[in-house]
């Protein structure tokens, strides 16, 4: 019987283990949610999702077409893409700081 709880200790603590792996930080729950405010309408803003918009790139693909650190400036300026649909966004710098890290975590 000791060995079985042992086992089951083990195997609950791995998973425990795993959970804390995967929480992520008060920056990052804060830039997934203005990823989910301001971007989820056109963009996919997780590691599954098609995007909405089928010309909008997943933010999981985004660090291959851009190093998500220079990616602060056109947040905090205002991102132009010349896209038509796609609406203008300035953000404050802590919610560029934000962003980033949760961008950061879908790399």
């Amino acid at each position: 019987m000791q060995h079985v709880t042992g086992i089951f200790a083990a195997a609950f603590l791995a998973v425990m283990a795993t959970t804390a792996a995967q929480a992520i930080s008060p920056a990052e729950q804060r830039g997934k949610t203005l990823a989910l405010t301001y971007c989820a309408k056109c963009h996919a803003v997780d590691r599954h999702s098609e995007s909405p918009l089928k010309i909008a790139p997943p933010f999981r693909t985004l660090h291959t077409r851009y190093p998500i650190d220079e990616l602060g400036e056109a947040l905090a300026e205002g991102i132009d893409t010349g896209h038509p649909t796609m609406p203008m966004f300035r953000f404050e710098p802590d919610q560029v700081n934000d962003l980033l890290a949760y961008l950061r975590t879908l790399e």
